[in-house]
């Protein structure tokens, strides 16, 4: 029997590094994205990667994903360095991630924008398609089945037939993480996706996020919400014009004086303010 994206795993959170980046530097004319970054994803764990507008998080998740390719450093994936590989072969490794703003294809169903994700891991060709090999259609109704899964965990299968544009915006960014996970990733990379939220909707997506871990996967998280990302991750690191100023559990990046000074512009005489501060 094949696995799914939703095969339980216990969740290991020995230490081990699932994804390491190591004194990444990105360059793109004489503007330095990247500069000198280094910090590990731990097998298990969700860490929160944040940092003021323009620090360089979302050039993080271009690199390990394979949009863009490092100046210098190197990218680690369960040990194998990531190279100069395409963009599927590292959704084959095991690394999936959202994006800031929304990428559907519209005029698809819900379940036809999941099965995209599910082919990730297809091996039949052209060929095979046109004449239903047996191998094609296995791999279909493999597809179908992962797809379905993710879908009924995310609670869209109700929507299963309904055009993605249809969709909810809170259904919509859902379907982004569904799409992700039917690539059956270890390492599931989500790009802000608290935005344009309410507090009640935030709350849900940390639950989800939770799970998501609990089923086996590792989370790497970019939010702006400083409420979603102390409450729900295990680490954070910080990101600040490319370079990394902090990494920590929640509690000592919250009181990190470099992390209140990137933030604020100021060294905080009230740092409590900061604290309750609710977006980043």
């Amino acid at each position: 029997m094949p696995s799914t994206a939703l095969e339980a795993q216990p969740t290991a959170r020995n230490g081990a590094a699932l994804l390491s980046l190591d004194d990444v530097s990105i360059q793109f004319g004489g503007l330095k994205a990247l500069d000198g970054v280094s910090f590990d994803v731990r097998e298990g764990e969700i860490l929160g990667l944040i940092g003021p507008n323009g620090a360089g998080k979302t050039t993080c998740f271009n690199v390990m994903t394979g949009v863009y390719q490092p100046t210098s450093g190197e990218v680690r994936f369960a040990g194998e360095p990531l190279g100069r590989r395409k963009r599927f072969a590292i959704t084959r490794l095991g690394i999936a991630r959202t994006f800031q703003n929304i990428r559907l294809f519209g005029n698809m169903t819900a379940l036809e924008n999941v099965l995209v994700g599910a082919d990730a891991h297809h091996r039949t060709n052209v060929i095979d398609a046109l004449v239903r090999s047996p191998r094609h259609r296995r791999e279909e109704r493999e597809g179908e089945q992962t797809a379905r899964e993710v879908m009924r965990f995310l609670g869209l299968e109700r929507r299963a037939d309904e055009l993605a544009r249809n969709l909810s915006y809170g259904e919509q960014r859902r379907l982004e993480i569904a799409r992700a996970m039917a690539t059956k990733p270890r390492l599931l990379c989500l790009d802000e996706p608290a935005a344009g939220f309410n507090p009640a909707e935030k709350a849900q997506l940390m639950d989800l996020i939770r799970r998501i871990r609990d089923r086996g996967l590792t989370v790497l998280l970019i939010e702006h919400d400083m409420g979603l990302v102390m409450g729900v991750s295990d680490r954070v690191a910080v990101l600040e014009f490319g370079r990394k100023i902090a990494e920590g559990s929640p509690a000592e990046v919250r009181s990190d004086p470099a992390v209140i000074a990137a933030y604020l512009g100021t060294e905080a005489d009230d740092v409590e303010d900061f604290h309750q501060e609710g977006t980043l």
